[in-house]
């Protein structure tokens, strides 16, 4: 119940809030994916992993194709990732992952957004050692399952932390040792029900509500941009938000 427990209790309140947007989203990481390996879910891992997180978010089928086609379009110039990293006010650590076409209007609108808000873009990989990046795996919860042997079991693949949720299972691994981990819990026929890449704060500090209330201000402008496909920061969820 530590860090990764925080971040997905605060993720659960806003994320899904408009499915337009992480349909936007999904659809990008489903081109990217596509792209780098192939349009065949059974030869492409990420690709697999992504339909069915698509699945888990009731995104509909069509969208799923469409994304998988862009990537095999002769006129798709392919999306960049690119990470942006500055402060918003009071010291608070912002860590910004796009997936662009256009890189001088992503930077551009994402430094207006630091200023016009208080804060400041800095240089890229001058806040990246104030995160951990994990992988995220989401497995359906069997009966025969026993939580002290699983963690056991993953902690040679890289896993370091679990915790369980409703009818699943939530595995937390260094991003490094993402493929390694789908390809044990494939194999082992774990039934993956959608995975996905966080930075975690190794670190987190307490705002006030009202300072709370101007940061949300910059955060959210940052998650409205089409480019932007996950903001993180080092804010500490208060202990009364479920």
């Amino acid at each position: 119940m530590g860090r990764a427990f925080e971040y997905r209790k605060a993720r659960k309140m806003k994320r899904w809030g408009n499915m337009a947007r992480v349909f936007t989203k999904l659809g990008k990481e489903i081109t990217i994916a596509v792209k780098a390996g192939g349009p065949e879910p059974e030869t492409n891992p990420r690709l697999r992993v992504l339909i069915q997180t698509a699945k888990k978010e009731n995104m509909p089928k069509d969208n799923v194709e469409r994304a998988i086609k862009k990537a095999t379009s002769k006129d798709f110039s392919d999306y960049k990732e690119m990470n942006y990293e500055g402060y918003g006010p009071y010291g608070i650590a912002i860590f910004v992952e796009t997936a662009t076409d256009n890189t001088t209007r992503t930077v551009a609108n994402v430094r207006s957004y630091f200023n016009k808000h208080g804060g400041s873009l800095g240089t890229t990989g001058s806040l990246e050692f104030l995160f951990d990046h994990k992988c995220v795996f989401h497995i359906v919860k069997r009966d025969d399952m026993d939580l002290e042997s699983l963690e056991l079991e993953l902690i040679d693949y890289g896993v370091d932390e679990l915790e369980e949720d409703e009818n699943e299972i939530i595995l937390y691994g260094d991003f490094a040792q993402n493929s390694v981990i789908q390809k044990y819990l494939e194999d082992a026929g774990y039934e993956i029900a959608s995975a996905e890449f966080v930075r975690l704060p190794k670190d987190t500090k307490e705002v006030t509500p009202e300072q709370r209330e101007q940061l949300d201000k910059l955060i959210d402008k940052l998650e409205e941009d089409e480019d932007v496909q996950n903001v993180f920061t080092n804010i500490k969820e208060s202990d009364d938000e479920e």
